[in-house]
């Protein structure tokens, strides 16, 4: 029973996650769905807990300051609507959940930032996806030439049935 739960949370799991910590300051990136449209919402703020890291339930609280009131949102790292995660700052913590923070503003609620490869963190390589990339690209690619020859095709039609009015005009003026 454990294996089969096991099998179903692992077919839900994104195959990369970027791996974000407690202190880390982020811009998560979100779908919002009005009515029939969608768009994509990004949510800046401070990592204040991580919840359940190895989980297809992984989540992640942010907070920020949004006209004077702390706003504090949850997201789940594996949810379709989360479409990335960018960590723009690191900082040092000791703690995993962060609820100190809530009580602090202006110059007490800075923390000492950690020098991080900004790059390599938010780099995300997926195989899985890259393969399927490529291979949505070659479909493209053959799409747009079986375009290209049905038009080629069609203006090679056109040209003949031109030629094919044209003869007949002169035949029919040498009649005349």
């Amino acid at each position: 029973m454990q294996n089969l739960v096991r099998e179903i949370s692992e077919q839900f799991k994104k195959p990369a996650v970027v791996d974000v910590k407690s202190g880390d300051t982020v811009k998560v990136h979100q779908k919002i769905r009005e009515g029939n449209k969608e768009r994509i919402q990004i949510f800046q703020g401070l990592v204040i807990r991580t919840d359940n890291k190895g989980s297809h339930t992984s989540r992640i609280t942010v907070r920020r300051i949004a006209s004077g009131v702390g706003v504090e949102k949850s997201f789940l790292l594996h949810s379709p609507l989360v479409v990335q995660v960018e960590i723009t700052k690191r900082s040092k913590v000791r703690r995993n959940y962060l609820s100190y923070m809530r009580k602090r503003t202006g110059k007490s609620a800075r923390m000492t930032g950690v020098e991080f490869d900004r790059e390599a963190v938010n780099s995300i390589h997926d195989e899985a996806a890259e393969a399927e990339e490529v291979k949505l690209r070659e479909q493209q690619a053959a799409e747009a030439a079986a375009k290209a020859e049905a038009k080629a095709a069609e203006a090679a039609a056109e040209e003949a049935k031109v030629a094919a009015a044209l003869a007949q005009r002169a035949s029919d003026d040498a009649k005349a």
